[in-house]
This record gives structure tokens, C-alpha cells and sequence, in this order.
């Protein structure tokens, strides 16, 4: 077994595959068209499989707090980017 250290997440390595948390979030993910290391990321995140839904739709927030969830997520271009391409971007990332 092996643990590595990767964007903050810990991945632990059992024989040839990494351990995913939530295998049925994972596979769902797959199923719907995500690559293996988004599906992967999203299934390993501290609250896989939490059901959310407090945030406010991203049409109801301004464009600055757009731009400021875009810089936290580092995505980049955003600084060009209308309110619209800063949702796309955010909803695509």
C-alpha cells in the first residue's frame, strides 16, 4: 500500500488501482459522461455523497462574486469572461 499526496487529496494506492470512497457516486459519475479523474476527485471530495443545495443559484449571484469563486477555483481567462461564460465555466469546471 502506498499513500500519496495530490492537490490536497490523499490517494491511497491498493495494488493497481486507487481506492475511491464512494464507489457508487464514482461509477455514477462514469456512467453520466465524466472523465475518470473528475468522477474520481468528486467521489474522494470530504463530502461525497452529501446532498447540498444551501448555495443560491449561480444566476441570482452577481458577477463579481462569480469572479471571486472563479479565482478560488483558479479558472482561468475569467478576468475577460461576461457573467454568463463565468457560470458556464464554473458549472463546466
Amino acid at each position: 500500500m502506498a499513500i500519496f499526496d495530490v492537490n490536497k487529496f490523499k490517494i491511497i494506492v491498493m495494488g493497481d488501482r486507487p481506492r475511491i470512497k464512494n464507489e457508487a457516486q464514482y461509477d455514477a459519475l462514469r456512467d453520466q459522461g465524466y472523465s475518470k479523474e473528475k468522477s474520481a476527485r468528486i467521489a474522494n471530495s470530504p463530502n461525497a455523497g452529501k446532498r447540498g443545495g444551501e448555495a443560491s443559484a449561480y444566476e441570482d449571484r452577481t458577477k463579481s462574486e462569480l469572479y471571486e469563486q472563479a479565482k478560488d477555483l483558479d479558472i482561468e481567462g475569467r478576468s475577460k469572461m461576461s457573467k454568463d461564460e463565468l457560470i458556464s465555466a464554473l458549472r463546466n469546471h
